[in-house]
């Protein structure tokens, strides 16, 4: 992939924050008198997360699980791995897990599953960016951001091989070779 080329805007950072406003007011409205734990995926939904929850208006726990399927490539590996675990018991809390982007929806399936074991009050999903063109497994999305086409983005934490998580905007960077 040549990442000379300056990466296209695809999100501005202004509808990124329209988005999670409007993602910030369901998930108030339905989380009204709980105290949730928000559980992130890391690395990619750390800039998500962070603007999310500070326009929630209920008190909430976070934790942050590390998972990957990507390596080094622009392709899932399809096999997941657990490479930072869950450190907070979730048995009978109410549990959000936050997600930059649902692609296949491997990983989110897969972690979704683990933490059904583990028997939460309630498990909800919330994903910024959705490339449903991309999904081989299915996903229930119960906030959903943005619908996306089957381009390989970066920005917004978003990367490839580390790099381009800090642009303000989600951006399509393409193979120009």
């Amino acid at each position: 992939m040549n990442t000379e080329h300056r990466p296209e805007v695809l999100i501005s950072s202004r509808e990124i924050a329209t988005t999670i406003d409007r993602l910030a007011t369901e998930i108030s409205r339905d989380y009204l008198g709980k105290e949730p734990l928000l559980l992130g995926i890391l690395k990619g939904s750390f800039m998500f997360m962070a603007d999310l929850i500070r326009r929630l208006d209920f008190q909430l726990e976070v934790d942050f699980v590390r998972l990957s399927s990507y390596g080094r490539g622009t392709e899932s590996s399809g096999k997941i791995q657990v490479v930072q675990g869950l450190r907070t018991i979730v048995r009978d809390r109410e549990v959000l897990v936050i997600e930059d982007i649902i692609d296949t929806g491997l990983t989110v399936a897969y972690l979704l599953e683990y933490l059904r074991k583990k028997r939460p009050a309630s498990l909800r999903l919330c994903t910024l960016l959705d490339k449903p063109s991309r999904r081989r497994v299915p996903v229930p999305i119960d906030y959903l951001g943005t619908t996306i086409p089957d381009r390989f983005l970066v920005g917004y934490g978003l990367d490839y091989d580390e790099r381009f998580r800090n642009l303000p905007d989600v951006c399509v960077l393409e193979d120009n070779e």
